[in-house]
């Protein structure tokens, strides 16, 4: 687990920002697999950001009354027999040293005491709509307390989400978030260099898959960010591609699209390279075209510029590369205002990064693109991606896909390109 004090600080900062009144944070279920079998456990995002608590069947509470603020957690009893089976847990009993916790109980008293928390709190902060039994409890518990107001009882009168707060703050990365976020760059950056060493004619796709993520948990990392994509030949023409299963050829382009985690921050790289000794004439324009848009966009991620100028940045490069190849027809202008160049660029240019690989916060508000500014963390991923059957193209670049992908850190005087597996094609070549 994490030093406390990054949770406490986090706690903090949401206090700050929430009127008096309650907050309820619900841990990430359990999800089965297939009969008895649960899926490896991930804590939900928001819970985990405030609490740095990993196991399921927890509940947060923060409270504020004027200067008045308590953190109290509801979570798993310690069950030795049960414990036998799954594992060691916290208990209520050491959850106020180990999390900081000001009370703590077990989560099979929530019900009961949830009256007593949403009493005379006149704003609920707290997400509807991802269990719908536990909604209507909550609700009835709300009804319940204003029907005693002749009392002096109350429940909530407002119910505020509180992603208008948390995904606010998760937007903008501090020193803790930082760090891990270099550490998963840096594992990422050494095995992709390692896959991409390891790679040859006649692998399996999903043995590049293996490769990979072997060298990212050696490295200390315990999970993926992401399902990992490794598209060969006509498979990277599919942006989401993740069967996995077809054996590379000798002339193919390897499409590797994956992250991994550190400390519940995850990084997200693409490369593709030639699986053989070199890309062929076609391969090579199309993959220096691409790259050339992504340099052209990362120098437009600094702050002040907006999400849409380092997006139409690589619009502009792309598509003239493309009519520069026959690919398309017509004018630059021509083709940007019909958008004609999305049938081969069909995707924005990249992608908030953090917590969750596609981490949350706007892009656009009130119809404007928003700004960029220090702390934020953006993906930058141009790629072109022309199907193999498209007769409107000439022959050769047909089946060819590609994507380069980094994770940029916006600075206060411009950028920082935290991810660095080798991405200029002679470095890839194998002559």
């Amino acid at each position: 687990m994490q030093d406390k004090a990054v949770f406490e600080q986090r706690r903090k900062r949401f206090f700050d920002r929430m009127e008096d009144g309650i907050a309820i944070f619900v841990a990430a279920p359990e999800t089965f697999r297939n009969a008895d079998v649960t899926h490896p456990y991930r804590q939900d995002t928001d819970f985990y950001y405030l609490t740095g608590f990993e196991e399921p069947e927890s509940i947060a509470l923060l409270v504020k009354e004027g200067n008045n603020r308590r953190f109290v957690m509801f979570l798993r009893p310690r069950v030795p027999a049960e414990e036998q089976w799954t594992g060691r847990r916290l208990g209520p009993e050491a959850a106020i040293e180990t999390l900081g916790a000001d009370e703590a109980f077990p989560i099979g008293d929530f019900w009961n005491k949830a009256p007593e928390y949403l009493n005379r709190k006149s704003v609920l902060y707290y997400r509807f709509g991802q269990d719908m039994a536990r909604d209507f409890r909550l609700n009835r518990i709300i009804d319940d307390l204003k029907d005693e107001a002749r009392f002096g009882n109350w429940g909530p009168w407002s119910v505020v989400d509180p992603r208008g707060i948390l995904w606010e703050m998760r937007m903008f990365k501090a020193q803790p978030e930082l760090e891990d976020l270099r550490r998963a760059c840096v594992i990422t950056s050494e095995a992709f260099k390692a896959t991409i060493a390891g790679t040859h004619p006649g692998m399996y796709e999903y043995e590049v898959q293996a490769l990979l993520e072997y060298e990212f948990r050696r490295r200390g990392s315990p999970r993926l960010g992401f399902e990992t994509i490794a598209a060969s030949g006509s498979n990277a023409t599919t942006l989401h591609y993740v069967k996995n299963d077809r054996r590379i050829g000798e002339h193919d382009l390897v499409l590797l699209d994956a992250g991994c985690e550190y400390n519940y921050i995850t990084s997200d790289v693409t490369r593709t390279f030639p699986a053989g000794r070199d890309f062929t004439p076609a391969q090579r324009d199309v993959y220096t075209a691409v790259l050339e848009a992504q340099k052209a966009s990362i120098k437009q991620v600094k702050p002040g510029n907006t999400y849409q100028d380092v997006h139409m940045t690589a619009v502009r490069v792309l598509t003239q590369r493309m009519l520069d190849l026959g690919i398309l027809h017509g004018t630059l202008d021509e083709q940007i205002e019909s958008k004609g160049y999305t049938r081969y660029f069909p995707h924005r240019i990249g992608h908030y990064l953090g917590m969750d690989v596609h981490d949350c916060g706007p892009y656009f508000v009130d119809g404007k693109s928003i700004k960029l500014a220090e702390g934020m963390v953006l993906t930058v991923e141009p790629g072109l991606y022309i199907p193999p059957r498209d007769e409107d193209v000439p022959i050769a670049f047909r089946g060819i896909g590609v994507r380069i992908e980094d994770d940029v850190l916006i600075t206060g005087g411009g950028n920082e390109v935290l991810t660095s597996p080798p991405k200029e094609p002679d470095d890839l070549s194998r002559k």
